[in-house]
Order: C-alpha cells, then structure tokens, then sequence
C-alpha cells in the first residue's frame, strides 16, 4: 500500500518506508552478498534478517552512505552470534567499496515480538525495517500511528544516553573515533527532535534534513542547531567544538523538552 506525504497509509498508520526494489544499482551486489552471507554464517540461528537505513528507501550515497542490518534470531544472541557479527561486518565492508562502514543489529525473536518492545523495537521492526531473509516479523505486530506513546517509548530516553556520550567525547583519541561518535549523535538528535514533535505534525519520515526542518517549524530558535545535527550525521567532521556543541547544549535540552512533552518511557521508570 502506498504512503502518502507523509509517509502513511490510507488508513493512518505509518507505511513501512523501504523496499528491494528501491535499493540503488551501485548497492544491489552489497544487498545480494550480504543475503547470501548471513545465510551462510547465521544458518539455523536466524529466524529472519532485515535492511534499515538509506539503502532500503533508495537514497544512500556510495562512498557516504553505511549499509544497516537487523539479524532476528531463533534465541537472544550471545558471545559466539556477535562475534560472528562483527567479524561479517568487516568482510562486507572490506568486499565492496560502495558501503561507508556496515553495522549489524542482533535480537532474538521474541524479544522483539514481546510487548516491553512492542512501540521500540517492534516499531522499528514493523515501519523501518525491509524484509531481506526469512519469514517477516511485522505479520505478527501491530500498525502503528504517529502518537505521543510512539513517541515517549521510541525516542525518550536521550538523557540516559548522555553520560556515555560526555565519557566517549572525552575519550576519543582519534579523527575516526570522533567522526563515528558524531554520526551516532547526529542521527540520534534529529531522530528524537523529529518524534518529539511527530504527534503534531501528524506522519512519519526517516529523512534527516526533512526530520530537521519539521523540528524547525516548531522550535525556531533550535532550528540551526538540528540543521547543524543532521548535517553532522550525513558527513561527520571530527570537530571536538561541534560535536560538543550537539552534546552539551542541543542534547540536555532536547531531552528535558522531550520529558516535559512526552514523558519518559516505561522501560525508564
């Protein structure tokens, strides 16, 4: 079914936004040997496995864009299964030049059909996520809609994240460190300003600079700081100045906004 502009169904549930057909040519090769691979390496383990990101929606860059993967296991993973993981992640991202990294999330089946995750990682699953191998797991949960509780158990709990980001901030040694821990907080401030004003604006989408100017319609005087947070997310530079910018002013307010307006997720009480 299609989706509307604002990425919803005629229904008004939020459309799953990727799709096979809409991978790029130069990532249809990355797509097919990463299929074949987590089939190989994951074989009886794996329930079903998944695209996320700007590959599935068409709009990923060769040479920028990372290639993201959720593996749904028959069991929650351990030791051996995110060993594995990683050591398929630097194959397919030594194999093909086109991918700017690869990333590979691991959950077992029924955590993510369980209903503590039923608006986190069932959402993530049901809308974000594209069928790649496997019996698709959005069958068996629910259509979900742009509302405050989307919102609160999705993205709200950015204060808890903070501590981890301050301490890796002062940590990072290297341009490299920096510029993935900017990415990581980029995407995660523009996500959480999205949501936080998704109820309002009344759909969904996964674009960053899209997510930024819906923010900015709202909350004018935070505007170029979000515009500042996606663009640290498409091309992260290895600033300390801006990255602590993102973290130490934009992030601490944005999460007691988020709080005031959504309240904090269940998991977080």
């Amino acid at each position: 079914m299609e989706a509307n502009d604002r990425g919803l169904r005629a229904d008004g549930t939020i459309a799953r936004e990727g799709s096979l057909d809409r991978v790029g040519e130069a990532f249809v090769p990355v797509v097919a040997a990463a299929r074949e691979r987590i089939g190989a390496v994951f074989a009886d383990r794996l329930h079903s496995a998944y695209l996320y990101g700007s590959v599935p929606r068409g709009t990923a860059v060769p040479g920028v864009s990372d290639l993201d993967l959720q593996l749904a296991l028959h069991h929650a993973p351990g030791p051996a299964e995110r060993a594995d993981a990683t050591a398929l992640e630097a194959a397919l991202d030594a194999a093909f030049p086109q991918p700017d990294g690869v990333g590979i999330l691991l959950s077992g089946r029924d955590e993510l059909l369980s209903p503590s995750q039923r608006y986190d990682a069932g959402f993530f699953l049901a809308c974000l996520c594209t069928p790649l191998l496997g019996p698709d797991l959005a069958e068996r949960l629910p259509r979900y809609r742009p509302t405050s509780l989307l919102a609160r158990e999705t993205n709200g709990d950015l204060a808890r994240l903070l501590p981890g980001w301050r301490r890796a901030a002062a940590e990072a040694a290297t341009g490299a460190e920096r510029r993935a821990l900017a990415r990581r907080v980029g995407r995660r401030l523009v996500r959480t300003g999205f949501t936080l004003v998704m109820p309002r604006w009344g759909g969904w989408t996964s674009d960053l600079e899209r997510s930024a100017e819906i923010f900015g319609h709202t909350y004018p005087r935070r505007a170029g700081q979000m515009r500042l947070a996606a663009a640290t997310a498409r091309r992260p530079a290895a600033d300390p100045a801006a990255l602590g910018a993102l973290i130490e002013d934009l992030a601490p307010w944005l999460a007691d906004e988020y709080a005031a307006v959504h309240g904090v997720p269940l998991r977080s009480r």
